[in-house]
Order: C-alpha cells, then sequence, then structure tokens
C-alpha cells in the first residue's frame, strides 16, 4: 500500500474544531511503530489554565475492556480457564440463576443477558466504590434480560464479572494483575486506575455538557468530577496517555502480551472489536461518558494506529476519528 497521509491537513481539522471549542484531548497516528502525528490540544485543568500535553492522562473509559479481554485469555493460553466455562465453575457464590446459565464467552461478547451497574446504589455510594466486589455487589442479584447466547446487548456488568473470575484464579487484584501482565510488559507506565481523591500528577479534568441523563444542555462545560466514581472497574474508568495506548497496540500485534494464536482470537473476536468483515479490516475499542471520549483503531490491512483521547463528551471525539478514517482510506491506495 502507497501511504499519502498528509499531517497538515489533519493539524488544520483539528485546529478548527479547538477554534469552535470543539475537541479538547491528544491524538497521536502511527503507521506501525512510525509516528506520524502526534499533538495534544485544550485544557487540563480550566480552573488553573493548565494545557493539555502528550503526557496528559485522560480517562479512556471502556477501552479498559480490551486489557480485561486480554487478561482472560491470558488465563485461558495458560490453561487455567476455557472460554466456555460457566461463571459458576469460578463463582461457585454467585446466584444460582446466572451461575450455570452464563458462560464466559457470553461475558466476553455481551451475549450474556446482564445490563449495568449504573442504578441507585451506585449514586449513592460511587464517592467509595474501589474495589470489583464493590462494583459486582451493584448489580449481582439482576435478573438477567433475556436468555445467554439469544441476544446481544452491551454490558457493563459482565465486564465486572470477568474482572472477578480474574482475581479468584489468580488470587490476585484485578488491578494489580492488569498493571502486571499488561501494563509493565507493554511498557505502559502512566496507565491505571487512578483514584480521583488523590493528587494525581498530569491527569486531565473532564468537562460536560451532558446531564445526570445523558441529554446534551446548553452552556458552559462543567466539571464531571461529581458525575464519575472515585474509581473505575474492569469494565472502564482507568487512565492513560496517546504514548502508552500505542505501546499497547504495538506490544498486542507483537504477540508481548499473547502468543499469536491468541492473539488472533483476541483481535477477531466479535463485539467488543469491530466487525472482520469491515473494509479496511479495524480492531479497536471506544469509551465515553460525561467528559469522557476515547478511541483506538489498529488498521489490520493498512498498518495504522489512531489513538484520540479527550476530556470532552464523545459527541466531540467522532468528528475527529471520522476526519482521520476517510484520509487514511481515501489517501491509501494499491501499490
Amino acid at each position: 500500500m502507497n501511504n499519502k497521509f498528509n499531517p497538515q491537513q489533519l493539524e488544520d481539522f483539528l485546529e478548527k474544531q479547538v477554534a469552535a471549542d470543539e475537541f479538547s484531548g491528544a491524538m497521536l497516528v502511527a503507521k506501525d511503530n512510525k509516528i506520524l502525528f502526534k499533538k495534544a490540544y485544550g485544557l487540563a485543568s480550566k480552573r488553573y489554565n493548565v494545557p493539555n500535553r502528550i503526557s496528559t492522562k485522560f480517562n479512556i473509559g471502556s477501552i479498559n475492556k480490551v486489557f480485561t479481554r486480554i487478561g482472560i485469555l491470558q488465563l485461558a493460553e495458560q490453561g487455567k480457564l476455557l472460554l466456555s466455562d460457566y461463571i459458576g465453575k469460578h463463582l461457585p457464590d454467585y446466584p444460582p440463576n446466572v451461575t450455570n446459565k452464563v458462560n464466559i464467552n457470553h461475558l466476553l461478547n455481551h451475549t450474556s443477558g446482564m445490563g449495568h451497574y449504573w442504578n441507585k446504589e451506585f449514586e449513592a455510594s460511587k464517592h467509595k466504590i474501589r474495589t470489583i466486589d464493590a462494583f459486582l455487589n451493584l448489580f449481582r442479584e439482576d435478573p438477567l434480560a433475556f436468555e445467554p447466547g439469544d441476544e446481544t446487548k452491551y454490558s457493563n456488568a459482565g465486564y465486572v464479572v470477568l474482572g472477578k473470575i480474574i482475581e479468584v484464579i489468580t488470587r490476585q487484584n484485578y488491578y494489580d494483575y492488569v498493571r502486571e501482565y499488561i501494563y509493565k510488559p507493554a511498557k505502559m507506565n502512566d496507565t491505571d486506575h487512578y483514584e480521583m481523591d488523590m493528587p494525581i500528577p498530569d491527569l486531565a479534568n473532564g468537562y460536560t455538557r451532558l446531564d445526570e441523563e445523558d441529554q446534551t444542555r446548553k452552556g458552559p462545560r462543567r466539571n464531571n468530577l461529581l458525575m464519575i466514581g472515585v474509581k473505575g472497574s474492569s469494565a472502564g474508568g482507568g487512565y492513560s496517555t496517546v504514548d502508552d495506548m500505542h505501546r499497547f497496540c504495538m506490544a498486542l500485534l507483537n504477540h508481548k502480551l499473547l502468543d499469536e494464536e491468541y492473539t488472533e482470537l483476541a483481535l477477531t473476536r466479535k463485539k467488543t472489536q469491530i466487525s472482520k468483515t469491515s473494509k479496511p479490516r479495524i480492531f479497536g475499542h471506544a469509551g465515553g461518558g460525561p467528559g469522557i471520549g476515547s478511541i483506538f483503531e489498529i488498521y489490520l490491512d493498512l498498518d495504522y494506529i489512531i489513538v484520540i483521547l479527550s476530556n470532552y463528551d464523545p459527541d466531540n471525539m467522532w468528528p475527529v476519528q471520522k476526519e482521520i478514517k476517510n484520509m487514511i482510506i481515501s489517501n491509501t491506495s494499491p501499490s
């Protein structure tokens, strides 16, 4: 493939978005390990007029599901679980209406019938929830929305259960596990589930126009601190940088996290990744919420890697993602 990617074209687009206050964050475009574009825009703190930098840590939302998925596949590669295992095998104390119906594949692919954990209990206690068990207790008694495998419905609760399975099998705290077996081998030194009541250097505040019902309202953006929890889960809410996310992509592609067979499984499984039938084939994941807009994409046939991390709402991220995708596809021709 011949490449005519034009960084100036992207910079011109981004400067217009920033001037209109439609984008704040950092982004990176690479072709394999070669960085083609990397720049930060906007403010990490509007109160103190602190700019976003390349080193700034952004909330990556549901991108953490990819790390949880890889953790599960690592345990499968080691023979410590089967993807066909029902969760009762590893969580025997889980409610019996679920244990013998939902298997790990259902959880990975959002076909379990589980929902989310954003309920009244979460709203009342999100300032103190810091463990996978505490997240699990928010929904463990909830009924399934459908018979596992019958439908597909995006589920944050399912990925919390996967995080708990990692803890039980490894006898290790989930946050410690991903730190040791994913972030460390990928050299992701600025990625973690940071706690929001701790003074974390170079961490972006999120700014939103969304209200509690996810409806956009007019007026200035407000800090999202009171709208998110004090700590994320195995379903999302960790923090990373554009460089760390690029390092993660390279580590995954170069089999630093999984062997060749399981890497291929990670890159081609449905739902948490983009369809195998997309043209070009793209592996990736997005994360979003009030004051959170994140996405990474690996163009498997074109060798491009895109990382966009924003401290504005998701609607402000998608036009940037669309612009880059159009540039890459339209400016790439067969050799």
